[in-house]
């Protein structure tokens, strides 16, 4: 029984090996094909995080240069970690709360006219606004009035307690 369980430790213990063996030897290959595809023109990032376009390779030293916004940097192919393409970007008044994209309509045109018409609906004036942005002023708050930014209410009580 004692040599029953032995023999199955080992084997599941080479199996281990022998599957780490074949998935490093996969990867081996990808890096190769990778190396192997790299040519002038093709933008890479290297594993320090710098972006930019591959200007010569050379596979007898195993030396690339790349060139990053004018600065030529030459790196081993070790250095180079992978193909680098551009992360898309979404702008937050591209989607509404739950990240779901607008209609093509201009969105802020129709929340303005909404609005303007749900204040309609209650009956009440739509208040006209300043035709340019020097006519709106922003109030500071009185001592009677506090202040929204905790920074400022510091800079208030400070100036408060000095003046007593």
């Amino acid at each position: 029984m004692d040599y029953l369980l032995l023999i199955v430790i080992v084997v599941a213990f080479g199996g281990m090996m022998w599957w780490q063996s074949r998935k490093a030897k996969q990867q081996q290959a990808q890096v190769k094909s990778f190396r192997d595809s790299l040519e002038p023109g093709v933008e890479v990032v290297t594993i320090g995080g710098i972006i930019g376009k591959v200007v010569s390779v050379d596979n007898k030293f195993e030396e690339i240069v790349i060139d990053s916004e004018g600065s030529k940097l030459r790196f081993t192919f070790r250095a180079v970690n992978k193909l680098y393409t551009r992360p898309a970007f979404v702008d937050d008044d591209e989607v509404d709360e739950n990240g779901n994209p607008l209609p093509q309509e201009d969105a802020q045109d129709s929340s303005d006219s909404d609005a303007q018409i749900a204040i309609e609906d209650r009956g009440a004036e739509v208040p006209e606004e300043p035709a340019d942005e020097a006519q709106q002023e922003e109030v500071a708050p009185t001592q009677d009035q506090p202040s929204e930014d905790p920074e400022a209410r510091e800079h208030e009580d400070k100036s408060s307690t000095k003046a007593e």
